[in-house]
């Protein structure tokens, strides 16, 4: 039986996963429906007329697709729809109703469709004002060309300020491409979010600026993260995460919603994360992860990876993995952040060279070395952050030096001692799981060892981990 053909169904939650093809005209025979969520998934083609039949229909996400033509003029006869998303898609050919359902929704429902057109969009509409009679036709032959030349003239003087270093010079807000963005910001809209980039919004800094938590007049709240300018490398990080991420979907990577661009200040905002990093349940006093926790966690980071790796047309590696990019939603789901070093490894391209130093104690041989970057690099990182999340030792703390590592330590106490080496957060002797808990967390640490040994070629492939990491926790499971 086709899915279109369940008249009785109430909710459809089909959001991010990897759903393609188009919407049928049988789209309308869900009579009963209410919600529908198929979000961040890849449907193509258009959106059929018949979604005026969902008379009962009170919610509909149809965001981050790749859906194409005009909002169906049906959709604004949906007496009963409080809330709808088709932002992030490829609409096109026409105004947004401003009637009906329409009079609640915002901007926010419609943006990263760059052919759309209406008040919400604070873009009007060309043929309102401009095809209504001879005279406006005419107007159109003058001004269009004029602002044309206007535009090239005012575009060439912008870059001419900018050769000479004018750091002064105002320009508009600009935002990643269609696919990422929900809306157009600007400076002043990121400093009220902030409070004026208040210490009290203060997320966290890094290497080239800071992340404050921003909460916009609608509601929303997202985390702004502000590049510091004055550093070298910084204007590189953003358009690195900019190239990365606008075409990125996975349910474990950190969303860019949209950027805040001019010559004098850059900043991404992204999904804000409320339960913060995994840097910070894992070293944190106050926060603790149980064992299955941990597992899943791993188990997002490596999914994200697997898809970087090998999911995707081109070659990702992150080049910073570290548990204090791994942050955590309001279910606890990891979520990979970062990208302002990550490489983009051509068709055809397994290694490059890097002069980008990666954080201390995370990164592989060949890395710190020569400055190799391969996925066999960053299955490194993740096997050291695995053993830190088990035994909630940094790899960079004091007792690591000379002849031992933090792999080296894993090596030799896994053999003679593993209960000596687990945090002891996560297991008591006493326990009645603890013989279970102890040759699980001895499984985990066994898998990281294979990510991380001294020769590249040697190192499982993500795909290889994903599969082991999942298959442990089954075992955990099922005894």
């Amino acid at each position: 039986m086709s899915l279109w053909n369940l008249k009785d169904l109430l909710v459809l939650n089909l959001s991010d996963n990897s759903l393609v093809g188009s919407l049928p005209p049988d789209f309308g025979n869900l009579n009963h429906i209410w919600f529908i969520d198929l979000s961040r998934n890849h449907l193509s083609g258009s959106i059929p007329s018949t979604v005026g039949d969902l008379q009962n229909l009170a919610y509909l996400s149809l965001a981050y697709n790749e859906l194409q033509g005009s909002i169906p003029e049906s959709l604004g006869k949906l007496i009963s729809l409080v809330y709808a998303n088709l932002s992030n898609n490829i609409l096109s050919e026409g105004e947004i109703p401003s009637k009906g359902p329409f009079l609640s929704f915002t901007s926010q429902s419609f943006m990263g469709n760059e052919e759309l057109c209406g008040d919400l969009l604070f873009r009007p509409c060309m043929t309102r004002f401009f095809h209504q009679s001879r005279r406006s036709k005419l107007l159109l032959i003058i001004f269009v060309p004029l602002g044309a030349s206007l535009m090239a003239l005012a575009s060439i003087i912008v870059f001419m300020l900018r050769r000479r270093g004018n750091r002064n010079v105002p320009t508009q807000a600009e935002s990643l491409p269609a696919r990422t963005t929900l809306a157009r910001i600007s400076y002043i809209e990121v400093e009220r979010a902030t409070q004026g980039f208040d210490q009290c919004n203060l997320l966290g800094s890094g290497g080239y600026g800071s992340v404050y938590k921003g909460i916009f007049p609608n509601g929303m709240v997202w985390a702004i993260k502000v590049f510091n300018l004055q550093i070298e490398g910084a204007f590189k990080s953003f358009d690195s995460e900019c190239e990365v991420l606008r075409n990125l979907r996975h349910r474990n990577l950190t969303k860019v919603i949209t950027s805040c661009t001019n010559l004098d200040f850059k900043a991404l905002l992204l999904e804000y994360m409320p339960n913060g990093s995994l840097e910070q349940w894992s070293h944190s006093d106050g926060y603790f992860l149980n064992m299955i926790q941990r597992l899943d966690i791993m188990i997002d980071v490596a999914s994200a990876l697997e898809y970087l790796h090998h999911g995707y047309a081109t070659i990702v590696v992150h080049s910073d993995l570290k548990p204090s990019n791994v942050l955590l939603d309001e279910r606890l789901i990891g979520h990979v952040s970062d990208f302002g070093l990550a490489k983009l490894l051509g068709e055809g391209e397994s290694i490059a060279h890097t002069r980008t130093l990666a954080t201390m104690g995370y990164i592989a041989p060949e890395y710190g070395t020569v400055g190799l970057v391969s996925r066999r690099c960053y299955v490194y990182s993740y096997g050291i952050m695995v053993m830190e999340t088990f035994t909630r030792k940094r790899p960079y703390d004091e007792m690591f030096k000379e002849n031992l590592s933090m792999r080296s330590w894993v090596y030799n106490s896994l053999r003679a001692a593993p209960e000596e080496i687990i945090d002891v957060t996560l297991m008591e002797p006493e326990e009645i799981d603890f013989q279970k808990k102890l040759l699980c967390v001895s499984s985990i640490l066994e898998l990281a060892l294979h990510c991380t040994t001294e020769t590249p070629n040697e190192r499982l492939n993500m795909k290889e981990v994903l599969a082991n990491i999942k298959k442990i926790k089954l075992e955990f499971l099922r005894k």
